[in-house]
């Protein structure tokens, strides 16, 4: 089992922590660019966790 697998399947057992990550990970991003880019940022969270849940 490759390492991508091995993530792969830690995400579809840990959904919950995934998206708090995302969300985390988003916040961070905006509060080191004050908040300029928020839009794109929160476009990409979205697409994250859609990837992520297989939509």
């Amino acid at each position: 089992m490759g390492i991508f697998d091995k993530a792969k399947e830690a995400a579809a057992n840990n959904p919950d922590k995934v998206d708090q990550a995302i969300d985390k990970a988003g916040d961070a991003i905006d509060a080191k660019t004050n908040h300029q880019h928020e839009e794109h940022v929160d476009r990409a969270q979205e697409l994250a966790k859609d990837k992520l849940k297989g939509q």
